[in-house]
Parts: structure tokens; C-alpha cells; sequence
């Protein structure tokens, strides 16, 4: 399935239901492709939906239909997987910032595996989850990411083999190690080096006594947007290879924690354009402003990080550069400025432009009321 280009069935959608814009239209169909697809290079692997990339009930639901687990950030996403009738057993509650009260509710409702990174986190988990199953999440280079996650979680080698030792003595059970390469990762040599650490905790750690049997290899697997990115199947060569060198027959069973690469291709956004100026002066860069910005739905375009493929109602004429901006009062809501975009120059207030694979980290970042505008709608199809 071509994932590159809107889906027929979401843009028959925008045809015939005409939904109030701005909006989200996730094709459900692409997102059960891509869980087979990623199913069929990894089958070994449990595979943990990174719930925070889209929420969604008919997106989680989807997937657990196809058999998969669930990667939790929050005791909201734990709920709204029970609401769903999704087990326990399919759980990780895989953030290491929670409160000691989330862990032991989570705990309670029988959520057994839990990850962390810090001491701390370590004798939160031992009073609140006794008897869990925790795993260590290692510090690593995001070099090749274009959403880094470095130094905010993870901690250095040494330092994952004392906790782990140290959450056998606390009563726990120390079952592996994670890490993430960083999200939108665009290289697939990034997993060599974290894989070939993991080994060497795995080993130090059986000299102790403590056998580890579990690496998460996070997620980072990409959606497309303006930056080409390799296949699915470069990914899982290089993992595999990494897996088999470092680790040989004493593999550990491995989980994999896909958001971005699920959801993203399945998702559209349609803005509608409340005004194109043109500012300081005449002959500069128009400003087309959408009624979706910074706030309401592409916060990953600080920084102008994650470039979207855009399309507008106006396609097929003459174009010329813009600085593409959000509706709010706010002046850091700039969607685009520096990269280079250009827009037909017949564009004009009542238009629309789509930014293409914006099923992640759209409508789940998206702001209660900022400037007092609505939270994004999402149409899931």
C-alpha cells in the first residue's frame, strides 16, 4: 500500500462528508498495513504501540484486534486501553517519570512491566510495584533523529548495570534493557551501537547472577515527510545483523515500540488559509495563515523539526515562497520560516492546504483552548 500519497478513501471522505476544518482524517486501513508490514520484518518481536503518537480508541482498537501490546505513558492512556477490554498482560508502562501513586494503581489494575532510569525511580517501583517486572532505559546518541529524545531520560551503561542489580535486591525483577535512537530516526546504523551496550549489560550482569531476557528497542521508526528515508526491511537487516553479532544464540526476547511509523502515513490534516499578506514589504515572502498552528495541532514544527509534504486546493499553478504561520496571537506560532515552501500564488482566504502524514503527534499535542481555539478533530475512517 502506497503510503506516500493521501489515501482514496480519506480524500472521498473530504469530498462527501465536508467536515468543519481544521481537521485529522486517519485512513484505519493504512494503520492495520503498517502493523502487518512491520509484524511480518520483525515476527519474533512483541510489538508495543506507543499510545502518546495517537490516542485514539478506533486507532487502539484497531490494533488490538491485530494482537498488539501497548506502550503507556500516563495513567489516561492506561484507561483508556482498559475501557477498550485490553488486558493487562498487553501492557508496559513505559515512561520513567510517574508518581509513586501511578505506579501503584497501575500496579493494581495488574500492569506487570515497568521501565526506569534513575535511583530514585528504582525504590519508587519497589514500594509500589513489589514484585514487578522493571527494565533499564539506556542513555544514547539520537544522532540521524529529527525529533531527538537525548538527555532528558535514559542513564550511562555503567550506571544501568548497578540499578539492575540493585532492583534485585529491592525485591523487584530485573528482566532487560531499553533504549530510543530518537524519534523520526532516519539512519538504521543508529540501533548498532545501543543494541551492541545492551549486550555488554546483559553479560555483566549474568557475572552477577542477575539473567536478563528482554530488550526494548524503543521506537524511531519513521513516517515520510519531505527528508527520504529508507525501507522498513534496511531497518530490520541492520537490526537483525547488530542482534546476531552482539548477542548470537543467547538472543533475548526483543519488543519493539512503534508511534510515528503506524500512525503517521495514515493521517491527514486539512487547514483552512484565514489570510494570505504579504509583510514587511511588497516582494518578500507572503504569509499564509492557517487556522492550524503551533498550538492546535503541529507543535512538532518547533524548530521547524518535522517538515510535512504539503498539498493545497490551488494546485497546478504558478507558486512562489511563503512563511507559512498558525491563527493564534502568539508570535513564536511561526509554522514554517526558514525551510523553503512555495504555495500557488493565487492562494487566497477560504483555501485549503493539507499537510500529509500527520496521523503522530498531531491532534495528541494539540492544546485544550490556547487563544481560546477548540482541540483538532480527528475523523478516523
Amino acid at each position: 500500500m502506497d503510503t506516500t500519497h493521501p489515501s482514496e478513501r480519506i480524500d472521498r471522505f473530504l469530498a462527501v462528508e465536508r467536515p468543519a476544518l481544521p481537521c485529522i482524517v486517519v485512513d484505519l486501513d493504512i494503520v492495520r498495513a503498517r502493523y502487518m508490514a512491520l509484524h511480518k520484518q520483525f515476527p519474533a518481536a512483541s510489538i508495543f504501540y506507543a499510545v502518546k503518537a495517537n490516542p485514539a480508541p478506533h486507532i487502539i482498537a484497531a490494533l488490538a484486534d491485530l494482537g498488539a501490546n501497548f506502550d503507556l505513558a500516563s495513567p489516561g492512556e492506561i484507561e483508556r486501553c482498559r475501557a477498550l477490554g485490553i488486558s493487562a498482560a498487553r501492557l508496559s508502562y513505559g515512561n520513567t517519570i510517574k508518581h509513586e501513586r501511578d505506579i501503584a494503581a497501575a500496579h493494581a489494575a495488574g500492569i506487570d512491566l515497568f521501565a526506569f532510569d534513575s535511583a530514585p525511580e528504582l525504590l519508587k517501583l519497589s514500594r509500589a510495584a513489589p514484585g514487578a517486572r522493571v527494565f533499564c532505559r539506556l542513555l544514547v546518541r539520537n544522532q540521524g533523529a529529527e525529533w531527538p529524545l537525548t538527555h532528558k531520560f535514559g542513564c550511562d551503561q555503567h550506571t544501568a548495570i548497578e540499578l539492575l542489580l540493585r532492583a534485585r535486591a529491592l525485591g523487584l525483577r530485573p528482566v532487560g534493557v531499553s533504549f530510543h535512537v530518537g524519534s523520526q530516526q532516519t539512519d538504521p546504523r543508529q540501533w548498532i551501537a545501543p543494541i551492541g551496550q545492551a549486550a555488554e549489560i546483559f553479560r555483566a550482569c549474568a557475572r552477577d547472577g542477575v539473567d536478563l531476557s528482554l530488550l526494548n528497542l524503543g521506537g524511531g521508526l519513521p513516517a515520510n515527510y519531505r527528508t527520504l528515508i529508507p525501507d522498513l526491511a534496511a531497518y530490520a537487516e541492520t537490526i537483525e545483523t547488530a542482534l546476531t553479532a552482539d548477542f548470537g544464540a543467547a538472543r533475548p526476547h526483543i519488543l519493539v515500540e512503534p508511534g510515528r511509523h503506524l500512525v503517521g502515513d495514515a493521517g491527514l490534516m486539512r487547514a483552512g488559509v484565514v489570510l494570505v499578506a504579504e509583510r514587511p514589504h511588497p516582494g518578500g515572502p507572503r504569509w499564509v495563515y492557517l487556522d492550524v498552528g503551533r498550538y492546535n495541532g503541529l507543535a512538532e514544527t518547533q524548530g521547524e523539526a518535522i517538515r510535512y509534504r504539503l498539498r493545497t486546493s490551488r494546485d497546478g499553478g504558478e507558486t512562489g515562497r511563503v512563511i507559512l504561520a498558525g491563527p493564534s496571537c502568539d508570535s513564536t506560532d511561526i509554522i514554517y520560516e526558514r525551510t523553503h515552501y512555495e504555495l500557488p500564488l493565487d492562494l487566497v482566504a477560504g483555501d485549503w492546504v493539507d499537510f500529509l502524514s500527520t496521523g503522530a503527534y498531531t491532534a495528541s499535542y494539540a492544546s485544550v483552548e490556547f487563544n481560546g481555539f477548540p482541540p483538532i478533530r480527528t475523523h478516523c475512517i
